[in-house]
């Protein structure tokens, strides 16, 4: 599914990511734990294109990601929610989750199926679609997030601290969600980064520990 091999990345200077190597496998849920700081997000941001690499190798299904452009790595089936969430105010929170779709170009019967999709993992989402994206609460636009992602990502999702800040029962809701998503779409790889590997429950089939830019397989913390 995707392979890091060798994955440096230098940011003012400083090398963040240090020599990364790791592999997700189809199917599989992978947290990436550290402290703030460690690099996670700019793991992450390497993925989607958002952060220049250095140097090394990010193979997605035999396709170089390095050699895609950023924005055409969600056509690849690669969803990603921030860890700021970036739902847009003047949007309706269905606008939200259809734009995806929509920069994807596909038909309109294609957005709906994936759209029923996200809600039947998230159904929190529901009650909301025609709430401005202004309205909504932070643990709110973290739902909203996870769903969007969802629109895009049939192969790989990549979720950036999305328990961060969350209210317990909010907090209980997304890992239930994310407990219907290994359910519902098996086939789907998950990334994870997370501060607390707690939080998880124990879900992760692999858990990295990431300290210093250093990327290290802990499966202690792996079910």
């Amino acid at each position: 599914m995707l392979l890091i091999d060798q994955l440096t990345v230098e940011l003012a200077g400083i090398e963040v990511l240090r020599h990364i190597h790791a592999h997700v496998l189809t199917g599989s849920t992978v947290a990436v734990i550290g402290r703030n700081g460690a690099g996670k997000t700019t793991l992450l941001r390497s993925i989607m294109g958002l952060v220049p690499v250095k140097s090394g190798q990010l193979l997605f299904d035999q396709t170089e990601l390095l050699h895609t452009a950023a924005h055409r790595r969600a056509s690849l089936g690669i969803g990603y929610a921030p860890e700021d969430r970036v739902i847009f105010p003047t949007l309706s929170v269905l606008d939200n989750l259809r734009l995806p779709a929509e920069v994807l170009g596909l038909t309109a019967a294609e957005t709906q199926l994936r759209l029923d999709a996200a809600l039947e993992v998230v159904p929190q989402l529901e009650p909301m679609l025609a709430r401005s994206g202004a309205a909504l609460s932070g643990g709110q636009g973290k739902m909203v997030a996870l769903g969007r992602a969802l629109m895009a990502g049939t192969r790989l999702v990549l979720l950036d601290e999305p328990l961060q800040g969350l209210a317990p029962v909010l907090a209980e809701q997304y890992v239930q969600a994310i407990g219907r998503l290994r359910q519902l779409r098996p086939t789907l790889s998950v990334i994870i980064t997370e501060s607390n590997a707690s939080l998880l429950h124990g879900m992760p089939d692999q858990t990295w520990l990431l300290e210093r830019g250093a990327l290290s397989l802990d499966t202690s913390l792996a079910t």
